[in-house]
């Protein structure tokens, strides 16, 4: 729940110790930025083959579009 304190959707909370993000609030990630963790963005991760039966290809297609995701928002770096 967010501090009833603060009418911003997105603040640091008081000591600097953590960011919130209140309900209606977002982090938008600008095309090139990055979500780093000590400095270092997660590795890369290669796409799963799509390769054998129907469902595994339904299946990699799935993981597929998590990965898509997660590099657009620059959580894990391109392949």
């Amino acid at each position: 729940m967010a501090d009833a304190t603060y009418q911003t959707k997105v603040y640091d909370k008081l000591g600097g110790d953590q960011m919130v993000v209140a309900a209606g609030g977002s982090i938008n990630v600008e095309t090139g930025g990055k979500v780093l963790a000590n400095g270092t963005q997660a590795a890369a991760i290669t796409d799963v083959a799509t390769a054998g039966s129907a469902t595994a290809a339904a299946n990699a297609t799935a993981i597929n579009s998590i990965l898509a995701a997660l590099r657009g928002a620059g959580i894990i770096a391109s392949a």
